[in-house]
């Protein structure tokens, strides 16, 4: 109820607005005047509303008064490349040169940021698959002591980097199996099993061992005896609440140790079930911890017997607290790579810190398609024109060479016309003036009988000038015409000897060139043939066979007389011999003494005319040819 200023009466209203926290503003009229009127009124909320609003406010207070000031960024950076010892810039991508030698990367966090990253790792995708964690490592050693406890030798088995399948979990990781074969040394009488994180000041990390066996083997087939094994059952059950109390470890025989032992622990891990082991979980950079049995219970050996050493192990090792250097990348080929830098935590499992540059290393020039297709290009232009040359300047030559043929074909056929013309026909004069003197009287034998000689050798000087004309006539360099000429001389030389004469000639081409020098050398070795037979064959017959098959001429001298010794051969066979070498030909001569003598000459002809000059003048042969030009 409010009373109104004006009239004085008492009305009920009712609220036209929402209420803030702890005030409200109510407005009112008089339901006479209506004047507006408004009452600030104060709300208490409830019990559970008051509470949440007070736990608001605290909540709030408190942590605007333990947030601290200045938060370090986190933030990795690539500080530096180098190439081949050279440092490279680069913006979005590091692009080498090249064929690189080395390429090498400074990294670590942000300059000025005052961060340091816990544990870092690294890796060049596309070179290579796992994770390089920067060198630190734990390990699990054996020691031999002697019976005072001096140390005598010891072993290390170094744990790097990560075991197969580490997936930063102890429940989904699985254990690797290691077994490592010992010979026990001189003066050892005692052995100590050592788990130790004591390897480079700043690693950290974790390492688990598990169902560790330490026994010694016989020479025999007898099994081994087990010397030492962890205390830990594996049937799944928790370890006691006392696991870390100086009991557990008289009870088992194993001691903490180590700068920092409390790192040294025992841990469950795996699932269905789970079982323990010893593991070092090592944060602190400076300091070490390890486990190892106790020496007055370690066991005896015996210098020179062998002791097996087996575990199971999982473990991810690194190093914190450094600026890395990456490993030189030698000899990267051509391709795309992505260098990632990231930090991890103490079980290797990412922060979500991580930097990556992708690195181009470009094909070298000499190795892409467009450097062959232009190199192609240019061999081709200059074989194109190196061929043209060469083929203008053979053209050159053929046609000097045809020019000089000629003009010799038409000297040798000048003087064939000329001898034959000329001295030719004096020589017949001569032959007939001395048949005629013969005939005049009155003269004396003796005179008869030199007239007679007289005639006789120009008789024969007309028959050698014949076989001059014919040799120097161009007309004549085939093989049709020394097959004609061959025949006619064998039917000449057999009809005056009055012998049978056989001739037996295939089909001779007429395309066939012949030089006058090769021609001349075929009719004076077959001559020869012919008149050894003639003069000492004393035979009845005698077969001339001219064959020409495959560019190869062959011509067989054949006779029936009584054959000779091959021992017994003379100047005129050898002769024969010579004159087919010199032609690049063979003469084979077989004689029996009772079926008589055959002579064969034969001789690889080249191609016709034009063919053969070109292949002469291509090779550049200077020499005498087959036929001789």
């Amino acid at each position: 109820m409010t009373q109104c200023s004006r009239t004085g009466r008492y009305v009920a209203t009712s609220p036209k607005r929402g209420c803030r926290p702890f005030v409200s503003y109510l407005n009112f009229s008089c339901c006479r005047c209506g004047q507006m009127m408004q009452i600030a009124c104060l709300v208490i909320p409830s019990p559970i509303i008051a509470l949440a609003m007070a736990f608001v406010f605290i909540s709030s207070a408190t942590a605007q008064l333990t947030a601290p000031q200045d938060q370090p960024a986190k933030a990795l950076e690539i500080s530096s490349a180098k190439v081949d010892g050279s440092s490279v810039p680069w913006k979005k991508i590091l692009r080498t040169k090249p064929a690189p030698r080395v390429v090498m990367l400074d990294f670590g966090p942000t300059a000025g940021s005052g961060w340091d990253p816990f544990r870092l790792r690294y890796k060049l995708e596309g070179w290579e698959n796992n994770w390089q964690t920067g060198g630190g490592y734990m390990f699990l050693m054996v020691r031999f002591c002697n019976e005072a406890g001096e140390r005598i030798a010891q072993e290390e088995f170094d744990m790097k980097g990560e075991s197969p399948g580490w997936d930063s979990s102890l429940t989904s990781s699985p254990l690797t199996h290691r077994r490592e074969i010992v010979t026990v040394p001189p003066n050892a009488s005692r052995l100590w099993i050592v788990i130790s994180s004591a390897g480079p000041p700043s690693t950290v990390g974790i390492c688990i061992v598990d169902s560790l066996v330490v026994s010694r083997l016989s020479a025999g087939a007898s099994p081994a005896e087990i010397l030492l094994r962890s205390p830990f059952d594996r049937e799944g059950q928790r370890a006691p609440d006392n696991a870390t109390s100086l009991d557990f470890e008289r009870k088992s025989g194993w001691l903490r140790d180590g700068s920092r032992p409390g790192m040294a622990k025992i841990l469950e891990f795996g699932h269905d079930p789970t079982v323990k082991g010893f593991a070092i979980l090592d944060e602190d950079p400076a300091g070490h911890a390890e486990w190892h049995n106790i020496q007055e219970k370690a066991p005896r050996v015996t210098p020179g017997e062998r002791v097996s050493i087996e575990w199971n192990e999982m473990y991810s090792i690194g190093v914190a607290n450094l600026r890395f250097i990456s490993p030189a990348y030698e000899f990267l080929p051509p391709g795309d790579y992505r260098f990632r830098v990231s930090e991890v935590d103490l079980l290797g499992k990412p922060t979500g810190v991580e930097l990556s540059l992708p690195i181009h290393v470009p094909v070298a020039r000499w190795k892409t398609p467009w450097f062959w297709a232009l190199v192609s290009v240019l061999l081709t232009a200059v074989t194109t024109a190196g061929v043209r040359s060469l083929a203008s300047y053979k053209m050159r030559r053929i046609v000097a060479r045809l020019e000089l043929d000629h003009a010799m074909e038409s000297e040798r056929l000048r003087i064939a016309q000329d001898i034959h013309d000329d001295l030719g026909a004096r020589i017949t004069q001569i032959s007939l003036f001395s048949a005629m003197a013969q005939t005049k009287r009155p003269l004396s034998e003796e005179v008869r009988a030199d007239f007679e000689h007289i005639s006789h050798l120009s008789r024969d000087l007309v028959s050698s000038l014949y076989e001059t004309v014919w040799a120097v006539d161009p007309e004549n360099d085939n093989l049709e015409s020394l097959g004609d000429f061959i025949c006619e001389t064998a039917s000449q030389l057999c009809e005056s000897a009055q012998l049978r004469c056989c001739l037996k000639m295939t089909d001779l081409p007429s395309g066939i060139q012949i030089s006058s020098h090769v021609r001349h050398s075929l009719v004076m070795a077959a001559k020869e043939a012919i008149h050894n037979a003639i003069k000492h064959a004393n035979s009845s017959e005698l077969t001339i066979r001219v064959e020409f098959k495959d560019l190869a001429l062959s011509i067989s001298i054949q006779d029936n007389g009584r054959g000779f010794q091959s021992t017994n051969s003379g100047n005129g066979l050898f002769n024969m011999k010579r004159r087919l070498e010199i032609l690049g030909g063979v003469c084979s001569i077989e004689s029996n003494v009772h079926t008589g003598t055959t002579v064969e000459l034969q001789l690889k002809l080249p191609p016709p005319e034009s063919v053969l000059r070109i292949a002469n003048l291509e090779s550049g042969n200077e020499k005498l040819d087959s036929r001789g030009k």
